[in-house]
């Protein structure tokens, strides 16, 4: 019975999973334009530890509508994208069409059939962990050369902006979401714990590295119910109760804050290189991966 238990808490997990991972198919253009990109330190470190730069062989997983597929392009990577969202490639289509050597596939990466020829670096964005964690590590390790690089980028609201605001705005989420726990406040970004378990557990993978970066951005009321209209949990509500939290929201910003609000985002990569399946060591690249 305790096994049977186990297994539909599971089940409900993997559904819901799924669930909320398709609410980022429903509208591409507005999270092509309310959605942040990503710090270019970012790309900076990701050059110095995976190599990224002209040449280098980048599979990205759930490239969205392109927000860090453009800057890798940028830099020289031929870049292959699998997204899920038909509507999401289209718009990371349009937004690559200056790059021949980016291409993007409509495709879970779960049934996505990876070509022979290795990768230098797999690469994902804010979408690896919408991933069926009994695939992503694994078919990953199988994606890649032996001494390239899996990184993953993942985004917190952490303590800082407008910290006013978004303890008043925690009343608008208990009045409209049932679901939000009472009190909730944003952490500090030094307490945000750095997970890299799946990645230390799995013997594919060599010590896992983390790189952070902070910093504000500034929306004005509109941008930023544009933002949370992005957000898989605020997709997921009902029309009506989503429509009635944004509405709380935007007034608070309009009333108590001139409608205008700061939001600290914490940015975290995390990397780790693919252990060489035979005797040769084969590290990283410095400059480029070709």
């Amino acid at each position: 019975m305790g096994d049977d238990s186990e297994d539909d808490i599971q089940d409900a997990a993997e559904a819901e999973r799924r669930r909320l991972r398709a609410t980022f198919t429903e509208d591409a253009e507005l999270y092509d334009r309310a959605r942040p990109g990503y710090p270019v330190e970012l790309y900076d470190d990701l050059a110095e530890v995976a190599g990224v730069g002209t040449g280098c062989r980048v599979l990205e997983i759930g490239c969205g509508t392109g927000q860090a597929t453009v800057p890798l392009a940028e830099r020289g990577c031929r870049v292959l994208a699998v997204e899920l969202g038909e509507a999401m490639a289209r718009v990371a289509r349009r937004n690559l069409s200056g790059f021949p050597q980016a291409e993007v596939v409509v495709s879970s990466f779960e049934d996505w059939t990876p070509p022979e020829r290795p990768f230098d670096v797999v690469f994902s964005a804010t979408a690896f962990h919408w991933v069926d964690p009994a695939v992503r590590v694994v078919k990953s390790a199988a994606c890649l050369r032996p001494g390239g690089t899996i990184a993953t980028v993942a985004t917190h609201h952490v303590a800082g902006g407008s910290d006013a605001f978004f303890r008043e705005s925690q009343d608008c989420y208990e009045r409209f979401d049932p679901s939000t726990p009472k009190g909730l406040r944003l952490s500090d970004a030094s307490a945000v714990a750095k997970d890299g378990r799946e990645l230390d557990e799995s013997p594919l993978f060599g010590p896992v590295r983390f790189f952070r970066y902070e910093r504000d951005i500034t929306y004005t009321t509109g941008q930023y119910l544009d933002v949370l209209r992005t957000y898989s949990n605020h997709r997921a509500l009902d029309a009506p109760v989503r429509d009635a939290l944004l509405a709380c929201v935007g007034s608070l910003i309009d009333r108590r804050h001139g409608g205008r609000i700061t939001k600290r985002y914490l940015t975290e990569l995390r990397v780790a290189h693919r252990v060489p399946s035979g005797p040769e060591k084969v590290g990283p690249l410095r400059s480029g991966c070709a």
